[in-house]
């Protein structure tokens, strides 16, 4: 069985770390560099970037912090925000990422997908996916885009789940499910989201908002809903420190690298 993997997110704005609830009101929480040798210092797995305002200003993610990351870091890192080409990604991944992660982009035109995978393999494509935690009256989950901006964020016309069956057809490696009406407020994953999407792909799937507390990464674990699970508040606050929550979920008999 794989370990199960613990992200700390890092939402970039402005060159900073920011965080915010429910993708809203966010606030300056640390500089990129400091907060990425914590986090790999405590024994996080890998860490995931996202330029929160990429996609929706219509430009691509800075390279310049990217490359000082990798520089710093011996832990895999994602990195997202405004990747829209080939070219694109192929300036992220050499500016020292080892994946890329793509949202808006991919609704956009989703024959990306299959670009960066032919181009990088699948390992190497990561797919991001806000989803409002409320289902429509069919009973289906929405998927959101341009979620980094609320002001421009909009319903992207894709249920949740045909979006998920298109994703693995077309190449992805991974899925991130954001749940945006869980995020910042820590009262744990979306599970009913969660658990939809885990019958419906086999593709490795990472849990996005809600962590609250040690509970909510075993609970999400034991369920078999995630191989991972990503969380940022609860990192950033120092509340809960990665070494000993995987020595808490250890004890619990859930498999973690220690």
């Amino acid at each position: 069985m794989l370990a199960h993997r613990l992200i700390p997110c890092l939402d970039v704005a402005g060159g900073v770390v920011v965080k915010g609830v429910r993708f809203r009101d966010h606030r300056v929480v640390g500089d990129i560099l400091e907060l990425s040798r914590r986090y790999a210092e405590e024994g996080a797995d890998e860490l995931v970037f996202y330029d929160i305002t990429a996609s929706p200003e219509g430009r691509r993610v800075d390279t310049g912090w990217i490359a000082r990351v990798a520089a710093e870091l011996d832990i895999p890192f994602c990195v997202a925000g405004g990747i829209r080409t080939v070219a694109d990604a192929e300036q992220v991944l050499a500016a020292g990422a080892d994946k890329i992660s793509v949202n808006s982009p991919a609704l956009a035109r989703p024959g990306l997908i299959g670009e960066l995978a032919a181009r990088f393999g699948s390992q190497c494509v990561v797919i991001g996916i806000d989803v409002d935690a409320a289902s429509d009256d069919h009973g289906s989950w929405r998927v959101i885009a341009d979620s980094g901006r609320p002001d421009r964020a909009s319903d992207s016309g894709r249920d949740l789940l045909g979006w998920v069956r298109e994703i693995g057809e077309r190449g992805a490696g991974e899925i991130v499910l954001n749940a945006i009406r869980a995020d910042g407020v820590r009262g744990g994953y979306a599970h009913a989201q969660l658990a939809a999407v885990r019958a419906a792909t086999r593709l490795p799937l990472v849990a996005s908002g809600g962590a609250g507390a040690p509970e909510h990464f075993a609970e999400v674990f034991e369920r078999g809903e995630a191989d991972a699970a990503l969380a940022a508040s609860v990192f950033h606050s120092g509340e809960i420190h990665i070494g000993d929550l995987k020595r808490y979920l250890a004890a619990r008999g859930i498999e973690v690298r220690l």
